[in-house]
């Protein structure tokens, strides 16, 4: 028997030791919630979960881009129901002036209210959102996904040189060579009449268009929070703790710490017997 080196002692200091480091160990993962409280604990993990997090927030920023994008479509389509209404009464007064009992007072009478309502899609088409123009007819490039996708928002014009915009010209005017058009004569309220109707045809394609754009965007908008899920799910299998089991093991750390205690106390007791040899 030997009292200088208390291998028992020793051997049972170890076992505590790595008792107590995995009794911390689950204290800080039921704590955390977390199974990677240190990067030594899954250092692959770790790298995995921090690139889905990246995912998630790339994703994120996207649909939040998509809502914008949705958002201003539904701005426009607000702005051509108006529209819709001032053709469809643009197109009345063309009709009534065409009337042969009418004076021509009471058709400058129509063409007054006419030229307002031009006045109105006119001053429409300025219009923007959050300093965006919301008619200027350029396409617009829509973050759909958390990389470079990319969805191109077919552009709508209420003015300019495009065929669409010129449509819209026939009956607003543009102020220079294109002037408004008339309906304070019989023959300038039928020539009107049918820039009128050619507007409102315009106006159902470009609605028609907005409303392409909405439902594509509403897809990718679904899409993107299904991605979300199924990341936010997978991240969740790398560092969630699973509690059941590390209660358990919580459990099983704590009765060895209690028992390394006791069992270091006991081997450091043992050596005291050399006294009865010595005495």
């Amino acid at each position: 028997m030997v009292i200088n080196t208390n291998i028992a002692a020793q051997t049972a200091a170890n076992n505590l030791n790595r008792s107590t480091n995995s009794l911390n160990a689950s204290l800080a993962r039921l704590s955390s919630g977390s199974k990677i409280v240190s990067p030594a604990d899954d250092p692959a993990g770790l790298a995995e979960s921090i690139s889905l997090n990246a995912q998630m927030n790339q994703t994120s920023a996207a649909n939040a881009n998509v809502g914008n994008a949705i958002s201003f479509l539904q701005t426009q389509d607000g702005y051509l129901q108006q529209v819709g209404s001032a053709l469809d009464e643009m197109a009345k007064l063309s009709v009534l002036s065409q009337d042969v009992t009418k004076t021509n007072t009471e058709r400058k009478d129509y063409q007054s209210e006419f030229s307002t309502l031009a006045g109105y899609i006119t001053d429409t088409a300025t219009k923007d959102f959050n300093g965006v123009s919301l008619f200027s007819g350029n396409d617009l490039s829509v973050t759909t996904d958390g990389n470079t996708g990319k969805f191109a928002m077919t552009g709508i014009a209420l003015s300019g040189s495009t065929t669409a915009g010129q449509k819209y010209v026939a009956v607003t005017g543009d102020g220079g060579s294109n002037a408004m058009a008339d309906v304070s004569t019989t023959t300038g309220a039928a020539a009107a009449l049918t820039s009128v109707t050619n507007a409102i045809d315009q106006l159902a394609t470009d609605r028609a268009t907005v409303g392409a754009n909405v439902e594509r965007l509403t897809y990718t908008s679904s899409e993107l929070n299904v991605l979300n899920d199924n990341l936010a799910a997978a991240n969740s299998q790398i560092t969630d703790v699973d509690v059941a089991q590390e209660s358990t093991n919580y459990a099983k750390a704590q009765i060895l710490v209690q028992s390394g205690v006791s069992m270091l106390a006991q081997a450091n007791q043992n050596p005291q017997s050399v006294l009865k040899l010595v005495g």
